[in-house]
């Protein structure tokens, strides 16, 4: 589950950018964008939650350290490309 919802915040950022390239009002994009991140992160620690549950210390010990790293990149790179356009916008006003 967390692979789809990762897939459907990266096209959702995405969009957020062709949407502002466009001119149109990007903001329903950049929340979705965002939304479907956090849902990503939740669907992950539900995963991870599952495997502690069942005492699944092997595939703890495997996935998590190298998962971690990437969710914290992934999240951080998601932030910044949605809030591109307004950081862009602050920019452009000066």
């Amino acid at each position: 589950m967390w692979v789809i919802l990762g897939v459907i915040a990266i096209v959702a950022t995405f969009i957020n950018l062709y949407i502002y390239k466009a001119g149109k009002d990007y903001k329903l994009a950049m929340a979705m964008g965002l939304s479907f991140t956090a849902l990503t992160l939740c669907a992950d620690y539900s995963l991870v939650s599952r495997w502690v549950k069942v005492e699944d210390w092997a595939a703890l010990s495997d996935v998590v350290p190298g998962m971690e790293r990437a969710l914290w990149f992934l999240t951080i790179v998601s932030i910044l490309l949605n809030i591109a356009p307004i950081l862009l916008e602050l920019k452009g006003k000066k």
